[in-house]
């Protein structure tokens, strides 16, 4: 099998390196790709968000499977194009995306499919916000309608940072999305989906702010661990039948037929697992943990999604133990990255490139905010824990930063779940 991986992200790198352990591929390849990407699978340029690009190469290059990892192409439509030159692809169609796409859409689905969620309302003009945010908070939760790579939401106690925010969203031609707040512990769920069989992977729980302790704004994802040893063991299972399988079942009816990786972001509140919002693709960066402790051939599994035969895979294997990732940021990240800064120990085991780019001269210096993620595994979460951030301490990136607490409060045992019956 001849496997086309579209993306230049950690992301990216983690399905590369897994899929290059698969005897059933043949060849491999990653467009754009990065530095780290560069030593596992053959290099080649295209705009990932131009469908016509990505499908012309993939014939170009025969690709038996063409693997969408961003969200952007799919929301622009990559795997419909795919699909159309006559080539497997694992990835929603451009329909389906807007599960991810557009917050208001995945909001109306998760109505209809009697979902469990947060209240909301849509706010399109700045004459109606002030109105809407009194129907609100405290705290507020403030969003972009569309994409926003993961930094376009706002949660505070202030109602004038919450303003703020919501107005130059708005400022900038973007509807702005109010929510309800949710308690309890945040925890991600992948699900491979075929258009009606649904099979999750394990759960992981990311880290969005900046900073220790959940201090700073919001980010891309500074890191993540799994398994959730706090969680209750039927989670998953109630995600499934409460969540993902009735929002598949209802993209099915509306002609939005759902391939590919549908990605339940979850807050474990008191009455209940509810959604806080759905992505259309892997995440990132708990793709980085959960992969590092999937023992089954991934190439084979994403075939088969994308081939509408997961009801005939065999179960999952997994890896015992745990995995944790930790992001490597760029100085100035969120916002404007430095780049251009000479990185040493991108060689590493565990280091997975995401900012990064090969100079002329050979040297692998950063291109980007999130420049890398570090993952490291062992029997606990503890020893897992210990592993990434010896390996973080071997990486040498001028300026750059990275949390410290990455899944302390797990490993210590200070957290519980509050799932409801």
């Amino acid at each position: 099998m001849r496997v086309l991986v579209i993306g230049s992200g950690a992301r990216e790198h983690a399905l590369v390196l897994a899929v290059s352990g698969d005897p059933a591929v043949t060849a491999l390849a990653c467009a754009p790709g990065n530095a780290g990407t560069a030593a596992v699978a053959e290099q080649m340029g295209v705009e990932a968000a131009d469908p016509e690009a990505v499908a012309a190469l993939a014939k170009e290059w025969q690709a038996d499977l063409v693997v969408v990892g961003p969200e952007v192409p799919l929301v622009a439509g990559v795997a419909d194009a795919v699909r159309k030159a006559g080539i497997a692809c694992f990835g929603p169609s451009a329909t389906a995306a807007r599960i991810e796409g557009s917050k208001a859409f995945a909001k109306d689905v998760m109505a209809a499919a009697e979902v469990p969620t947060a209240r909301s309302e849509v706010v399109d003009t700045p004459a109606r916000l002030d109105a809407a945010l009194n129907r609100f908070g405290p705290t507020w939760v403030v969003k972009d309608d569309g994409l926003a790579a993961g930094k376009g939401v706002v949660v505070t106690e202030d109602i004038e940072v919450a303003r703020k925010h919501a107005l130059m969203l708005l400022d900038g031609g973007h509807p702005v999305l109010l929510e309800s707040f949710l308690d309890g512990p945040e925890a991600s769920l992948f699900c491979f989906v075929d258009g009606r069989t649904v099979v999750p992977l394990l759960p992981a729980q990311d880290f969005k702010r900046l900073g220790d302790d959940d201090k700073g704004p919001n980010t891309g994802g500074m890191g993540a661990y799994a398994p959730l040893p706090w969680a209750p063991e039927n989670l998953v299972a109630e995600v499934v039948e409460k969540v993902v399988q009735p929002v598949v079942d209802e993209l099915d009816a509306r002609g939005a037929t759902f391939s590919g990786l549908l990605y339940a972001g979850l807050a474990l509140t008191s009455q209940g697992p509810q959604v806080i919002e759905f992505n259309c693709r892997f995440g990132d960066p708990e793709t980085q943990v959960v992969l590092a402790l999937l023992r089954s051939p991934l190439a084979a599994l994403l075939h088969a999604t994308a081939t509408g035969k997961l009801a005939e895979h065999p179960p999952l294997e997994w890896s015992g133990g745990a995995a944790v990732t930790v992001v490597i940021a760029a100085d100035g990240y969120p916002g404007k990255p430095r780049t251009g800064d000479v990185i040493g120990g991108g060689e590493i085991e565990g280091v997975l490139h995401a900012g990064t780019r090969r100079r002329e001269d050979g040297a692998v210096v950063s291109s980007g905010g999130r420049v890398l993620s570090v993952v490291g595994t062992g029997k606990s979460l503890k020893s897992a824990r210990k592993h990434a951030y010896e390996t973080v301490d071997r990486v040498r990136l001028a300026g750059s930063h990275h949390r410290t607490d990455i899944a302390l409060k797990a490993a210590s045992g200070e957290l519980d779940a509050t799932v409801g019956a």
